[in-house]
């Protein structure tokens, strides 16, 4: 099952809107047979993949998969009825599918006579599939908020100058996040300050995230922009009475202004992405924006890179979130430190917690630390596991 959840990571950024899957199927003496993973949405799924490579020594044998089997019909036939079909005697699944459209697999391989078992290294599963399944379980995309920051908490000096604070190796690595989100965010503040172009550069074979812009006053995306480029998709998101008049030739989404604040209503523009099929979120922006995902309790994972540098002054790495004392601080854990090139890379998830002002609670604080295989990953019914 180890080996499973290893083979799903390699699905992380490629599979989406469905989730990363691994599966390693034994003959029956137990040596190994076939291996798998789903690789794209719409392609075979990781069953497929093992039994093909398993052929007929799959007759009798086990099956280890990270997520139940599926057994319905979408864009490829059920997983279930492909294990019944090859004559698996065993099947070991780690984590029970949240989908009511997707789910009732293990049902249909009980009622052909073969024994499936839930649960072996369910939370390193859960760990490597936590997008998908917060987006299923929440009803909205799983959100990863990135920053870069001095050891101080700067994130840019007091003039303003911020290049570059980490080293290249961070900001190598910060690609690698882009490459496993769907979508990445900033706010006009970053689109103004630092015109980013938000696709993914050096990772081979990478899918190009949804750029998003939350430009609540439709101003500061300009013609010209880096994020217009054909490098990658956008979508611009500006408030229901702004004047878009201005704005260049793109793709734009109107979003209710948020409740007795600034900019966009957090939640509207999650339900938005979710509708688009965006199932995971890389939150790039700057202190603002980033302050408004977590008073909306809207962040699951932090990852933070720091430098061994020191300013003294300067913007802070988290501006508002809505909280006013230290009893709502909002707690994390660490669940990983790397160095990263000269830098810190500091992986934490919110702590569980009672409903408080600014602290987030979420299904997936309360799994064990992730695995390395599952650095970074991705809810209601009304998801899909499509095909």
């Amino acid at each position: 099952m180890r080996r499973a959840v290893a083979l799903a990571a390699r699905g992380l950024g490629s599979t989406s809107p469905n989730p990363v899957v691994g599966c390693v199927i034994l003959d029956a003496s137990g040596h190994l047979a076939g291996e798998g993973h789903h690789q794209r949405a719409g392609g075979p799924h990781a069953e497929v993949h093992a039994l093909r490579a398993a052929g007929s020594r799959a007759r009798g044998g086990t099956a280890y998969v990270t997520l139940e089997p599926c057994s319905h019909t979408g864009r490829t036939g059920p997983c279930a009825q492909a294990l019944i079909d090859a004559g698996i005697a065993r099947v070991h699944y780690a984590v029970p599918d949240p989908n009511p459209r997707a789910a009732g697999g293990a049902a249909t391989l009980r009622a052909a006579g073969i024994t499936a078992e839930p649960g072996l290294l369910a939370a390193e599963a859960e760990a490597g599939n936590t997008a998908w399944l917060t987006s299923v379980r929440r009803g909205r995309p799983y959100v990863l908020w990135k920053y870069a920051a001095t050891l101080d908490g700067r994130i840019a000096a007091a003039d303003a100058t911020s290049r570059w604070i980490t080293s290249a190796e961070a900001r190598a690595d910060v690609h690698r996040l882009r490459a496993e989100a769907d979508a990445v965010v900033v706010g006009s503040g970053t689109a103004r300050a630092d015109d980013p172009h938000l696709a993914v550069r050096g990772v081979e074979g990478a899918v190009q995230p949804l750029r998003v812009v939350m430009d609540t006053e439709a101003t500061a995306v300009r013609p010209g922009a880096r994020v217009l480029d054909d490098g990658a998709p956008t979508l611009i998101a500006v408030a229901e009475d702004a004047d878009a008049r201005r704005l260049p030739a793109a793709d734009v989404v109107r979003l209710p202004r948020a409740a007795g604040g600034r900019g966009l209503s957090v939640p509207a523009l999650l339900a938005a992405l979710h509708e688009r099929g965006v199932r995971s979120v890389l939150l790039e922006g700057g202190p603002a924006l980033a302050g408004s995902f977590v008073a909306a309790g809207a962040v699951d994972k932090v990852v933070g890179y720091l430098a061994p540098v020191l300013l003294g002054a300067g913007p802070a790495a988290l501006g508002d979130a809505g909280i006013t004392t230290i009893a709502g601080a909002l707690r994390l854990r660490m669940t990983e430190t790397v160095r990263i090139g000269p830098d810190l890379r500091i992986t934490a998830t919110p702590e569980p917690a009672a409903a408080t002002p600014g602290v987030i609670t979420t299904p997936e604080a309360t799994a064990t630390p992730e695995t390395p295989v599952a650095r970074a990953a991705e809810p209601a019914a009304t998801a899909t596991k499509e095909r």
